[in-house]
């Protein structure tokens, strides 16, 4: 070590380890300042706004991480506190801007359920969208659930049928996030104890389903184009709420027009079909592609060991993470 410029104070590479730093969650980004809940779950829970210590360098941060805070933590006006560490994060749901795209971005942190969410009509529903979302879930290790909106403008069951092979829940539910039986039951029911992320195209009613879920959200709503089909986006960034009764969180993200997977290892997707990861571990040639004439599932499917539709779904995944049109 030698000597600063500014003094005889030496040098050193040893950051300090902010041992009594205060743990928080990110529930906001906006244009470099980062909203926190600090010490969640204790009580004493408080907003924070917050700016990234240098010492991050270029580690990014996103809405769902857990952090520690140093500084001012009080959350009082014009306080601004520092995030000095990122936790390990338990999922990271991921994607690119399209299948040729190197350049992946996190989309959230810790999240347990993917919840994609599709309109039966006005937008049509994009079975190829699903189809990527759910093979960015499968890739992050989260469960996936299908929610279906706008039921009283079309009948869920041609698309809940298509996806019942794959063995996740799906739950329809009507204009202005009321269900068949005119309430949310089901879908609170499993996004209880849960952090939920919402994803889906714009104009599919995320923002409507959010604010049915936490009343008090009061996240903007917006129409569908006439002309185009498409919605126009209303939420312009990610956020966390809180389930009411602290019952589990939701983050609602802006609508996305496409769900590029090229960091995706086709590998990984099988890993979701655990009746046919056996076959392919057992009868397929190495580095197979699951559609070349020699694959061994085919085969697998014929002795029993799994369903024709269970196989015909993975094909299909896989195929839309080799950028067939969504």
């Amino acid at each position: 070590m030698r000597p600063g410029r500014h003094g005889s104070r030496p040098r050193t590479r040893r950051r300090p380890a902010h041992e009594d730093a205060t743990a928080a969650l990110v529930i906001a980004v906006d244009r470099g300042r980062y909203r926190c809940l600090a010490e969640p779950g204790t009580g004493d829970e408080r907003a924070v706004t917050a700016m990234r210590a240098r010492e991050l360098g270029r580690k990014g941060v996103v809405v769902g991480d857990r952090v520690a805070l140093v500084g001012d933590v009080s959350g009082a006006t014009d306080t601004l506190a520092r995030i000095v560490r990122v936790e390990p994060r338990s999922s990271a749901l991921r994607r690119t801007a399209d299948d040729t795209d190197p350049f992946e971005r996190i989309v959230v942190a810790n999240a347990d359920r993917l919840v994609i969410v599709t309109a039966l009509a006005d937008p049509e529903p994009r079975p190829r969208m699903i189809d990527r979302q759910l093979v960015a879930a499968y890739d992050a290790g989260m469960d996936p659930l299908l929610c279906l909106t706008k039921a009283d403008l079309a009948d869920p069951a041609d698309l809940i049928a298509q996806y019942a092979p794959l063995g996740f829940p799906c739950v329809a539910t009507r204009l202005g996030g009321e269900q068949g039986d005119g309430d949310l039951s089901e879908l609170h029911r499993l996004l209880s104890g849960r952090t939920s992320v919402l994803v889906g195209h714009s104009g599919v009613g995320k923002s409507t389903l959010v604010n049915a879920l936490v009343p008090d959200a009061e996240r903007a709503v917006g129409n569908v184009n006439a002309v185009t089909g498409r919605g126009r986006h209303t939420s312009s960034s990610a956020i966390a709420l809180e389930l009411p009764g602290a019952d589990g969180w939701i983050i609602d993200t802006p609508g996305v027009r496409s769900f590029g997977l090229a960091h995706v290892d086709p590998a990984n997707v099988i890993h979701a079909f655990e009746d046919l990861a056996e076959g392919a571990a057992e009868r397929c040639p190495p580095q197979c592609d699951h559609f070349q004439d020699d694959c061994g599932l085919d085969g697998w499917v014929a002795e029993g060991h799994a369903g024709r539709a269970r196989l015909d779904s993975l094909r299909r995944l896989l195929a839309s993470r080799e950028g067939e049109p969504e």
